[in-house]
């Protein structure tokens, strides 16, 4: 299949146990990022995916090279010996509650520069999926992500965004305006409704969500609804998708495996449809598992969620 890239900052994971994180007896060490979470979630699919970012000259930034190396993943890393790795700390205060907490001011992640990227990786890419998370880090990551995106419309590669809203690293009035200025160059635009309210400035039905996107400059829009599905406005047609009931273990990190399987699709030449019914299954999958990227399907295990039987013998 073809080749997507992603940009951005990928952390170090400490996960305590269930319960409040100050009695965790201990803690589990892994990595996780939106983009690189995506870049996983393609490859388990069996799309070629690069992720391309920045990590300190660390044994954290050790251990995201090696993690998302493992997983297929083309990894395209600048090392940076004057900062360190970002650090995200995942706290299941209860069985239905996640806390995550971000240590990532001045991390090496983001201090990327446009001079530092490979933008002919870009340009011969099928597709670039990058997030408001980059545009939120520092304005020399988001002037990587606006170089990113003009260099792949000039060539003609898909252009996906999620806006991926974080409240830790700007306000909703910066980020809306970001949105606005990205989203007439952007192909795919994908958020959750309340991302969307945020871009649009005002609340509505989600398929109204989605046709806002669509009125802010996106070629089509993806409004992601967790328990209660998806729906999307593509080619001047609405498609809505119910999700996959499931007993959530873990949900960090299912909006990622929802973006990765609909993308998978979009490389594979799928419809609508079944872009959006892979990409609810997939983001169901994620659930099932604690980790951000660890439960990421592979495609000969999509069915297994409508199978009445998942025992493999």
């Amino acid at each position: 299949m073809s080749t997507v890239v992603t940009i951005g900052e990928t952390l170090a994971l400490m996960s305590g146990t269930l319960g409040p994180l100050q009695h965790s007896p201990g803690m589990t060490l892994g990595m996780g990022g939106s983009e690189s979470n995506v870049a996983i979630g393609l490859a388990r699919l069996g799309v070629d995916a690069t992720w391309i970012g920045k990590v300190g000259a660390d044994a954290l930034g050790d251990l995201v090279v090696r993690e998302i190396a493992a997983e297929g993943v083309r990894v395209v890393a600048t090392r940076d010996p004057d900062a360190p790795t970002a650090l995200m700390i995942k706290e299941r205060r209860t069985a239905l509650e996640t806390r995550v907490y971000y240590y990532r001011a001045g991390s090496a992640g983001s201090r990327l520069t446009v001079q530092e990227v490979d933008f002919d990786l870009v340009r011969s890419a099928s597709l670039l999926h990058v997030t408001g998370i980059s545009l939120a880090l520092s304005p020399s990551v988001a002037e990587v992500i606006g170089e990113a995106v003009r260099i792949a419309k000039a060539a003609g590669v898909i252009v996906s965004f999620d806006l991926n809203f974080r409240s830790k690293l700007w306000s909703r009035e910066r980020a809306a305006a970001a949105y606005q200025r990205i989203l007439p160059h952007v192909d795919i635009a994908f958020g959750g409704a309340d991302e969307a309210v945020i871009a649009l400035g005002g609340d509505g039905p989600p398929l109204q969500l989605a046709h806002g996107l669509i009125e802010l400059g996106a070629r089509s829009a993806v409004v992601k609804l967790g328990a209660a599905g998806a729906v999307a406005f593509v080619g001047g047609q609405d498609y809505e998708q119910a999700a996959v009931a499931i007993a959530a273990v873990d949900t960090v990190g299912a909006g990622d495996a929802f973006v990765a399987g609909y993308l998978a699709e979009v490389m594979a030449g799928e419809p609508p449809a079944i872009r959006l019914a892979t990409a609810v299954t997939a983001g169901a999958y994620a659930c099932l598992a604690p980790g951000d990227w660890e439960g990421l399907p592979r495609r000969s295990e999509l069915a297994g969620l409508s199978n009445a039987e998942p025992v493999t013998r």
